[in-house]
C-alpha cells in the first residue's frame, strides 16, 4: 500500500489537495486488487463510485496546473514533481548546497522517495476503464496551449517536464533519488530555486518573498552603446557569481540611458549561475534585515535591486539601508549585494543651507557628511550619460535594423531628430520609443 501520509520529509505541501485525493483513489484501487475482486465485478464499481467526484476534482485542477505553469505530457507526473522540486526541507536545501548528502537524512529522503516513486508508477488510465470514460488518458498525454502568460517561463517549465519524464523511467528507489539529488544541485530547490526575480511583501507580521513571473528577456547586447558601463557592471556581477569579493553599485545618470535595463540583462545574464534578484522599495527597507536573514544561507547570489533610488530632506529610510550597506554589528553575507539605479549622483537631496546661508544646525559639515555618506556605501558608481546627436543617431539606426525598419536612412534620422525634440530628448528610450511607434505605423 501507498502510505504517502507516513512520509516523513515530503509532507504538508502547499498544493496538496490532488496528492491527498488520487493517493485516496490509489489506495482503494489496489485494496480491491489485492483482494482478488476483478475490474469487471459489481462490487469493484461500488467500492470505487464513491470516490469518483474526488477523481474528477483531481482531474480538474491537474488541469488548471497546466494552464498556470504551461505543463504537458503526464500531468499526473508533472505535478508530482512540482512537488518535489518545491518542498524545501532538510534535505533538499541541503542538496542544493552540497549534492549527495549522507547520514540519517538520506535514510529518511529516500523512505519518502520509495512512496512517491510508488505513485509515479502507478498507471491512472485504470481508472478510465472503472469510471467508463478517457478522462485519463487525456491527463496523461497532454497537449498544452503555448500561451507565453504562464507563472513560469518557459526554461523553468521545461525542467520541471523533462525531470517528471526521467523520475518516471526510474528503474528503482536508488535511480529515483539520484534524479532528484541532481536536480536540487543543479537547479535548487523551491520558489528561490526555480525563479529570476522576486519582490516583498508582508503577510501578517512576516516578509515574504514572491516570485516575479513575466521578466523581460532583456540581454546586454540588447542595449546600444554604453559598452564602458555596461563592462564595469559584467566584471563586478561576475566576480560576484564566481565567489570573489565584489561591491555594492549605484548605476547613476540622465533619464532613459539604460540602467534599469542593465540590471535586467545582468539577471538574465547570470541567472544560470545562480544569481537571483529581489526588487526592494524604499519604503520597504526597515525589512531588509529580515529579508537578508531568509536568504543569506542559500546556496545562491543575491542583487537586492532598487530602482529609480533617491530621498527628500524629510525620508529617513536610507537610514535603514546605510545600517544594512555596511556598519551594523553583524557582517553583511557574501551571497548578497545591493545595486540600485538612481538620476541623482547624490543619493539625499541637499540645499544651499546645508552649505551655507542660514545655518540652523551648527554642524554644518556633520550635516553635509551624513547626507552623502550613503553614496560612498556603493563602491562602484558606474555613471550613465545621455548620448550626443551622433550617438543617438547611431542608436535610432541599430534599432531600426535591429526591428526591420525600412525607412532610408536620410529620412530615418530627420524623423528620429523631429522626435527627439518632443519627446524627452536624446536618450536611448527616446530612440526605442521612436523605432516602437514607426513599427506600429507598419
Amino acid at each position: 500500500m501507498i502510505r504517502i501520509e507516513e512520509c516523513i520529509l515530503y509532507r504538508d505541501f502547499a498544493e496538496g489537495e490532488v496528492l491527498r485525493d488520487m493517493t485516496i483513489l490509489v489506495e482503494t484501487y489496489k485494496k480491491l486488487v489485492n483482494a482478488q475482486i476483478s475490474l469487471k465485478d459489481r462490487r469493484f464499481r461500488e467500492n470505487m463510485s464513491a470516490y469518483e467526484p474526488q477523481f474528477y476534482e483531481a482531474l480538474n485542477r491537474l488541469v488548471e496546473m497546466a494552464n498556470r505553469y504551461g505543463f504537458s505530457g503526464n500531468l499526473w507526473h508533472d505535478y508530482l514533481t512540482y512537488l518535489l522540486v518545491n518542498k524545501e526541507n532538510a534535505f533538499s536545501t541541503s542538496c542544493e548546497i552540497v549534492g549527495k548528502v549522507e547520514g540519517s537524512i538520506n535514510q529518511m529522503a529516500k523512505h519518502d522517495f520509495v512512496r512517491f516513486k510508488e505513485l509515479f508508477d502507478f498507471d491512472i488510465c485504470v481508472f478510465d476503464e472503472i469510471f467508463e470514460s478517457g478522462d485519463a488518458s487525456v491527463i496523461s498525454s497532454y497537449e498544452n496551449t503555448d500561451s507565453p502568460n504562464k507563472l513560469f517561463n518557459k526554461e523553468v517549465r521545461d525542467r520541471i517536464c523533462e525531470l517528471a519524464i526521467r523520475l518516471a523511467k526510474a528503474a528503482s528507489a536508488d535511480e529515483f533519488m539520484a534524479d532528484m539529488v541532481q536536480f536540487y544541485k543543479d537547479f535548487g530547490v523551491g520558489k528561490l530555486g526555480l525563479h529570476k526575480a522576486f519582490r516583498i511583501a508582508h503577510t501578517g507580521e512576516n516578509v515574504e518573498i514572491i516570485p516575479i513571473t513575466n521578466i523581460p528577456d532583456v540581454r546586454l547586447s540588447d542595449l546600444v552603446g554604453y559598452e564602458i558601463p555596461k563592462q564595469k557592471l559584467i566584471d563586478n556581477t561576475k566576480a560576484f557569481v564566481e565567489g570573489k569579493k565584489a561591491n555594492n553599485c549605484l548605476l547613476f545618470g540622465d533619464a532613459g540611458t539604460g540602467k534599469s535595463s542593465s540590471i535586467k540583462g545582468i539577471l538574465n545574464e547570470y541567472y544560470d549561475q545562480g544569481l537571483r534578484m529581489i526588487e526592494v522599495y524604499k519604503h520597504q527597507f526597515q525589512d531588509l534585515n529580515e529579508l537578508i536573514a531568509q536568504i543569506k544561507n542559500r546556496n545562491y547570489k543575491f542583487i537586492i535591486y532598487m530602482d529609480d533610488l533617491s530621498f527628500e530632506e524629510f525620508e529617513i529610510e536610507y537610514k535603514y539601508l546605510k545600517a544594512v550597506i555596511e556598519g551594523g554589528l553583524e557582517k553583511r553575507p557574501d551571497n548578497i549585494l545591493i545595486y540600485a539605479t538612481s538620476n541623482r549622483r547624490h543619493l539625499i537631496k541637499e540645499d544651499y543651507s546645508d552649505k551655507e546661508g542660514i545655518r540652523q544646525d551648527m554642524h554644518t559639515s556633520d550635516t553635509v557628511q551624513e547626507k552623502l555618506s550613503l553614496v560612498y556605501r556603493f563602491g562602484v558608481s558606474i555613471y550613465f550619460g545621455a548620448p550626443d546627436k551622433k550617438e543617438f543617431q547611431k542608436i535610432v539606426s541599430t534599432l531600426a535594423e535591429r526591428y526591420g525598419v525600412t525607412l532610408r536612412e536620410e529620412e530615418l534620422l530627420a524623423e528620429a531628430n523631429k522626435w527627439e525634440l518632443s519627446h524627452g530628448g536624446l536618450s536611448g528610450r527616446t530612440a526605442q520609443q521612436f523605432i516602437d511607434y514607426l513599427l506600429g505605423k507598419q
